[in-house]
């Protein structure tokens, strides 16, 4: 299992979120640490690297981990995984 540490997942929202995305990528065995900002996965590292920058969550460190576009996206994120919690 691998691990990509992410900035911005603020919550379970946002931990929905990302499950599904990297599941419908093909990406298996997801586990999402909200508290240390950690998504761990099995397949594809810079497919999972993608998703989450799209999504809002870029790697830790990044040039993107400062953008408040990615911050706004990520908050986009939460809200729609918050709706579909089960």
């Amino acid at each position: 299992m691998q691990y990509i540490e992410v900035v911005n997942i603020k919550c379970g929202g946002c931990e929905e979120s990302i499950i599904d995305a990297l599941t419908e990528a093909g990406l298996s065995n997801i586990n999402v640490d909200v508290a240390n900002q950690k998504v761990y996965f099995e397949g594809d590292q810079e497919k999972a690297k993608e998703i989450l920058n799209k999504m809002g969550y870029p790697e830790a460190g990044s040039k993107q981990a400062k953008s408040l576009i990615k911050k706004a996206k990520s908050y986009i994120s939460c809200a729609i995984g918050k709706t579909k919690k089960k």
